[in-house]
Parts: C-alpha cells; sequence; structure tokens
C-alpha cells in the first residue's frame, strides 16, 4: 500500500471521527460540561500523552528557526480551533456547524494560494464545487440550517473555526513533510496548553463530576482520545503526503458519514437524495485528489 493510499484511508478515519464528534459533544454541553471545560480536558490529555510517547520513543528535534511556525499551528489548530468549534456548537446546532465547516476546503484553497503558492485550476474549482452541493444537501435533508439573531454568535464563531482549521492545514504543512507527525503534534499541544490553559483552567475546575453517569464519561473518552488523539494524527499524519486542499476536502465526507451511522444505528432509511448527494461527495473529493496527484508526484 502507498503512502497516498494511506493518507486517504487516514483522512477517511479521521473524519469518521470528527463526523460523530458533532453529536457526541453537543450531547454533553452545556448541561454536564462547559465548552472550555472540555477544551482543559482536551489540551491536557494530548499534551500529557504525547510527551509520554517522546520521552520513550519521540526524541527528534526540531530546529529554533521552526518553532515559531509550530506556536503558529497551535495557536490556530488547537487554541483558537478548539475554542471556537466548542463555544460555537455550544451556543449552535450541529446542524450549522456541519454546514460551516463545508466552507473548509474553500477558504484553505484561498490560504493555500496566498501562502504557499497553490494555484487552484477548474479541476479543483469543479471538486470543491460538487462537494459542498453533496454535503449541503444531506445537512439540509436533516433540519433547518439558521442563522437567527439567536445563533448569530455560534455561528460566527463555528465559521472562525473553520477559518482557524484551514490555516492550521496550510501552515503545518512543511513542517509535517520535515519532522515525524509525532513532533509535530507534540510541539503544536506544547505550545497550545499554554494558549489554552488560562481560558479554561477556572472552567474545567467548576465542573461537578459527580454527576457524570456512564454516557456521559462515555463521551469524555471519545472526545479526549478519539477525537483529540487518534483524528488529530490521522488528519495531520496525511499532510505528508497529500495538499492541504486535499486533506479538507474530505471534510465534505462527515454530513455523509452521520447519515450511513444513523441507517445502521437509528434504523433510518437512506433516500435517494442521500444517495445522489454521497455520490456528488466523493466526486467532488476525487477531482480534488485528482488534480494534487501531478503536483505531488
Amino acid at each position: 500500500m502507498n503512502n497516498k493510499v494511506k493518507a486517504h484511508l487516514a483522512l477517511i478515519g479521521g473524519n469518521l471521527i470528527y463526523g460523530l464528534n458533532y453529536v457526541v459533544a453537543k450531547g454533553i454541553m452545556p448541561d454536564y460540561i462547559s465548552p472550555k471545560g472540555v477544551i482543559f480536558w482536551r489540551v491536557l490529555i494530548a499534551f500529557i500523552f504525547f510527551n509520554v510517547y517522546n520521552l520513550f520513543w519521540g526524541k527528534e528535534k526540531v530546529d529554533k528557526k521552526d518553532l515559531l511556525r509550530l506556536a503558529v499551528c497551535a495557536l490556530f489548530g488547537v487554541a483558537i480551533n478548539q475554542i471556537m468549534f466548542f463555544e460555537g456548537l455550544n451556543l449552535s446546532t450541529p446542524i450549522n456547524a456541519s454546514i460551516l465547516m463545508t466552507s473548509t476546503p474553500i477558504i484553505t484553497t484561498i490560504f493555500a494560494f496566498f501562502l504557499i503558492k497553490e494555484r487552484p485550476n477548474l479541476l479543483k474549482i469543479v471538486g470543491i464545487i460538487l462537494g459542498t452541493s453533496g454535503a449541503t444537501a444531506i445537512i439540509l435533508m436533516g433540519g433547518n440550517f439558521s442563522l437567527s439573531s439567536d445563533l448569530f454568535v455560534g455561528n460566527l464563531f463555528l465559521f472562525l473555526n473553520a477559518v482557524s482549521f484551514a490555516l492550521y492545514l496550510v501552515i503545518a504543512k512543511p513542517l509535517l513533510v520535515k519532522y515525524k507527525t509525532m513532533t509535530v503534534i507534540r510541539w503544536v499541544f506544547n505550545f497550545g496548553i499554554i494558549f489554552a490553559l488560562p481560558f479554561c483552567i477556572k472552567p474545567a475546575l467548576e465542573v461537578n463530576y459527580q454527576l457524570f453517569d456512564f454516557r456521559v464519561w462515555a463521551s469524555m473518552f471519545y472526545i479526549l482520545f478519539a477525537v483529540t488523539i487518534l483524528a488529530y494524527l490521522l488528519v495531520s499524519s496525511s499532510l505528508k503526503h497529500v495538499s492541504p486542499i486535499v486533506t479538507s476536502s474530505y471534510i465534505y465526507t462527515q454530513p455523509f458519514i452521520a447519515s450511513v451511522v444513523s441507517v445502521f444505528i437509528m434504523h433510518e432509511k437512506l433516500t435517494l437524495i442521500e444517495i445522489i448527494s454521497a455520490l456528488l461527495i466523493f466526486s467532488g473529493v476525487y477531482f480534488v485528489s485528482r488534480q494534487k496527484r501531478k503536483a505531488l508526484s
């Protein structure tokens, strides 16, 4: 199995985890824990995990000149990204979060053009349009996307999260080509804990953990270990072998993944619109990936 195939499989796995996170995280916030409380534990657990790994199996040194770029990656990929997502999801809805995140590939394309001189062409643009259309169709089937005044702040936070994550993908690309994935992620969370802790430690200490039942603990375990550690590794590792635009285009699969889960777990019926939307999504991802295959070979 070549590296590009592994990268695409990693992206499927990472987006499967992220796709389920909308519902999992919304199910425990804010009744059991605040968004900043979740972020505190995410950053702390990741900081401990990656530094313990480095202590025994890592120990790859990074150039001092790259520390600033790593700090910027932490700012946008951990602190701003996570705070905006969880605060936005808390104030808005999973549907709004899903549809606003589909703006990430478009924003990534813009950042890639200006920061790493990656020029979009017709094939890439067509892929983004197809993916956006398919993802939007699936999301709107599940409920109404709302921009009402009550949800405006939450939607704004979610959009800023999309911008932040897109910028992280573009900035992190050169580092992930140069260093091991575990090394980059370790430094990202080392800086990330510095940025996030001052805002999140007090809300985390105010949580009444005695109220947590099995479902809440299971949700926390999923968020901390699957979403924070495993998904970060899978998505970041893909950047070694595919472009940031290809990586971000897999976000279109998240609504489809949620629909498939609903079919198998909640016994909902797969509709014709969902099938057509899935074809649009995977066609879009294919076109974006196909375009970049030449550029990266």
